[in-house]
């Protein structure tokens, strides 16, 4: 199934881009591969660590970024790109993306009862955490749609990983 949205060049002139659900989720599922390490390894230092849940997530959040850039950035050096044109390229392609994926399943977390407080070596914990990011994928794979059928997110990289 696609969908047809019409988008500005700076032409004047509008164009329709089909964005597929494939393409969506391949999209997501880039993103979700830097969220997940990035959380998954903030939450098991600051689970380690016994840190409360706003520097848990913090720290969590702050590494989903790191390594979420981080991958798109790989590919965009592996195109050839500069530093600074790929990093222009990776903020716009992805910032939106792991914003929303941040937010849901560290929302997730939050509301699952003794979630954050589990330690590494419980099932609620790991579980919790693969259901949040579950759940981040399905709340992000929709607006990633949305966002590469105008032109943005990660359409504005498409043409470097080929």
């Amino acid at each position: 199934m696609s969908e047809s949205t019409h988008h500005g060049d700076g032409s004047g002139v509008h164009r329709q881009r089909k964005v597929t659900w494939g393409v969506a989720a391949s999209a997501t599922l880039h993103c979700l591969t830097g969220c997940a390490i990035g959380e998954v390894l903030g939450m098991v230092i600051a689970t380690a660590l016994g840190w409360h849940d706003l520097p848990s997530i913090l720290l969590a959040v702050a590494l989903a970024f790191v390594f979420g850039y981080a991958l798109t950035l790989r590919g965009l050096f592996r195109a050839g790109l500069k530093w600074r044109a790929a990093l222009r390229l990776a903020l716009a392609a992805d910032t939106l993306s792991i914003l929303v994926m941040e937010i849901v399943d560290n929302g997730v977390m939050v509301i699952i009862p003794g979630a954050m407080d589990a330690g590494l070596a419980s099932l609620l914990f790991w579980g919790a955490l693969a259901f949040s990011l579950l759940v981040a994928f399905l709340v992000t794979l929709p607006i990633n749609k949305w966002i590469i059928g105008r032109g943005k997110g990660h359409a504005v990289i498409h043409a470097y990983h080929h």
